[in-house]
């Protein structure tokens, strides 16, 4: 069993406030066989300087260090690539360095950038990531991404991540399932949701008008997985700039607090063993008590059914920032969707549901924009992008996504890009004639996770409005 010390359990501490400046992204999509890399980053960054009227060379004049994200230098056939997307930024001397944890590679991005501002070696820090799937078959592209499990003990027995989700799909039902249907079609809800969203997106590669049923009927890619179970394989760029409270003021009249930690937990699935489970600021010791005897085999935590890389990181940020409870303090939230049961399975593992409960949070309706079952506002509105499922999982650029669509809604602004009928026609696509305004009303916080393989690293990201801290510093 893992046995913390204090020392590991210090809550992190910025030197100094770090702030969200700004954030810009490409469009998502399977292909892009007319852009090159670089002019996705490009069309990233200019968003991001435009977005606080800016030049693209003003606000290179405020760089000082630069973190890249990419997580497989095997689709675009390139090793370090942070430094050819530097080059072609045009940022080249400054130091710059790579990232690289898996489908977490944007949320460590933006963790590495923070803390060089955070400790002063920075003033202002650009945090981008891109990834290039298309330049190589589907299922190679899989291979790439399984070659991120322990090849010597996982990989052999199944070289794609979906057959890993699967089996703890299997596991979690197993454990807290009602019974097999009824499980299985609120998984189906959650792609339903998210593809739905996506919709009102421009930068989202699949937006879908789906019921149910159509879930139910796609194909099966590992059981019981089906097709819109499963996140895309998308090419895309996103930033964000990062900077102390000095430097931000002067940049744009309403920068963001930022907050972020991360947790990480062995790629030896199997081999995780259960532990007392660490408690979140709104749980209490005798919460799980019983919770072998509601659930037999629950007791086996983090087993198949949590990630204990997502507890740590939710652990850490939310004492960072001052979160009690993520239902009562947060206003919406962007949760990586790879699967419709590694949604579920974070809403347990950050505390929106307890432990074998997480199905709630959907049936219930908490996580729309709208009720379906009240028709008023939902409690803690979740992946309003459309997610990994519906937007993109363009992977060194998706934590980052996820936090560019936070800040557009606690700046208020999220209906100003996504209805801007322009920024439609400059993708290829028509803006819908009943396109609908998900800006969640009066946002002030809102946070982000960016997950990794089967939970081997997350890092957990929390905005906040300054006028709406949770805690004095």
């Amino acid at each position: 069993m893992i046995k913390f010390t204090e020392r590991q359990l210090k809550v992190p501490r910025f030197m100094r406030p770090v702030y969200l400046v700004t954030g810009g992204q490409s469009q998502y999509a399977r292909a892009f066989p007319e852009k090159r890399t670089e002019e996705l980053c490009i069309d990233a960054l200019t968003m991001a300087a435009e977005f606080i009227g800016m030049s693209p060379a003003e606000l290179k004049g405020y760089i000082h260090t630069c973190y890249y994200g990419h997580f497989a230098d095997h689709f675009g056939d390139q090793l370090l690539g942070e430094s050819v997307i530097h080059d072609r930024l045009g940022l080249d001397p400054l130091g710059n360095i790579g990232v690289k944890t898996g489908g977490a590679t944007g949320g460590s991005t933006i963790w590495e950038a923070a803390k060089a501002v955070a400790s002063g070696y920075s003033d202002c820090a650009l945090a981008m990531g891109w990834e290039r799937m298309d330049e190589v078959p589907t299922d190679e592209g899989n291979n790439y991404i399984a070659c991120a499990a322990d090849k010597d003990w996982e990989t052999p027995l199944g070289h794609i991540y979906t057959g890993y989700y699967a089996t703890m799909a299997q596991r979690y039902w197993q454990v807290f399932g009602k019974s097999q249907d009824s499980f299985r079609r609120t998984m189906a809800e959650i792609s339903v949701k998210n593809h739905g969203y996506a919709r009102w997106n421009p930068f989202a590669q699949s937006p879908m008008d789906i019921t149910v049923e159509d879930v139910l009927k796609s194909p099966v890619v590992a059981y019981p997985l089906r097709v819109l179970d499963c996140c895309l394989m998308s090419v895309g760029a996103a930033c964000v700039i990062v900077a102390d409270e000095e430097t931000a003021f002067k940049m744009c009249k309403n920068p963001l607090r930022l907050y972020i930690a991360a947790g990480s937990h062995s790629l030896r699935v199997a081999d995780r063993r259960d532990m007392e489970i660490p408690l979140l600021p709104n749980e209490t010791p005798d919460q799980y008590q019983d919770l072998d005897e509601v659930f037999p085999g629950g007791h086996r935590y983090p087993g198949f059914t949590g990630f204990l890389a997502a507890r740590m990181c939710a652990w850490y940020a939310y004492r960072m920032a001052g979160v009690k409870d993520p239902t009562e303090d947060l206003d919406f939230v962007e949760l990586h969707d790879a699967f419709t049961i590694s949604d579920i399975q974070t809403y347990e593992d950050i505390g929106i549901r307890p432990y074998g409960r997480g199905r709630d949070y959907v049936e219930s309706g908490d996580c729309y924009l709208v009720n379906p079952r009240t028709g008023k506002q939902g409690k803690l509105p979740a992946n309003l992008s459309g997610g990994l499922i519906g937007c993109m999982h363009a992977v060194g650029a998706t934590g980052i996504m996820q936090v560019v669509e936070c800040a557009l809604h606690i700046w208020n602004r999220h209906a100003e890009i996504h209805g801007n009928p322009k920024l439609w026609k400059s993708f290829g696509k028509q803006k819908p004639k009943n396109w609908v305004d998900v800006q969640v009303p009066n946002a002030r916080r809102g946070l982000a996770i960016s997950h990794a393989g089967v939970g081997s690293h997350v890092t957990c990201t929390i905005l906040m409005h300054p006028d709406h801290l949770l805690k004095e510093e």
